[in-house]
Parts: structure tokens; C-alpha cells; sequence
């Protein structure tokens, strides 16, 4: 099964990212739950402003995203998606039909 995930993505005043959400899923599943995994899109924070820097008001806008879409293993989802939920930053998990 694949599922494609949006991730929350904490950035710098930069608007740059202060952390990898992904690591915090690998850190979660078990070992031979995700088969692959694609990054599709990064989202920049709505505080974003053509200057280099975000505005002091505007800190608290300061979270983007990031998509993945991930190849779970056959049996295996149950644990692909607590492993998900205990990160506490995925903000959506959409499974993707296979066009087989």
C-alpha cells in the first residue's frame, strides 16, 4: 500500500527548515514497514515575505510543510500509521490506490 503524508515543518526565522520531519517517522516504524519513500513538495510558511526574513508578527506563521509519499509493506500498515501518529507531526495521511 502507499500512503502519501504532509508533514509539519517548524522553520527558522530564514524561513528556512529547522528540522526534518521525516526523521522523526524513522525514528517511529519498525524495521521493514516502509518498503520506499518520495519526496513530492515542500510548502514555504505563509509568514514568507519577499525579504529575507520573516517579520517579528509573523514568527508565529513560521511552519511550512512537506509531502512524502511512502511504499508500506504488505501487512503492515497498522504499524505505519501509529508509528505516524506518535510523531505528532503529520498533519494528513492519504492512502493511494493502486492502479494495478
Amino acid at each position: 500500500m502507499r500512503y502519501r503524508v504532509t508533514y509539519m515543518e517548524r522553520t527558522d526565522a530564514r524561513g528556512n527548515p529547522s528540522e526534518k520531519p521525516t526523521d522523526y517517522l524513522e525514528l517511529e516504524v519498525p524495521d521493514g514497514v516502509v518498503l520506499d519513500k518520495t519526496f513530492l513538495e515542500r510548502d514555504e510558511p505563509l509568514a514568507e515575505h519577499n525579504e529575507e526574513q520573516l517579520e517579528e508578527d509573523d514568527s508565529f506563521l513560521s511552519v511550512g510543510s512537506e509531502t512524502w509519499e511512502y511504499e508500506v509493506a504488505d501487512g503492515r500498515d497498522q504499524d505505519f500509521m501509529d508509528a505516524l501518529k506518535n510523531t505528532r507531526m503529520a498533519i494528513e495521511c492519504i492512502p493511494i490506490e493502486d492502479d494495478n
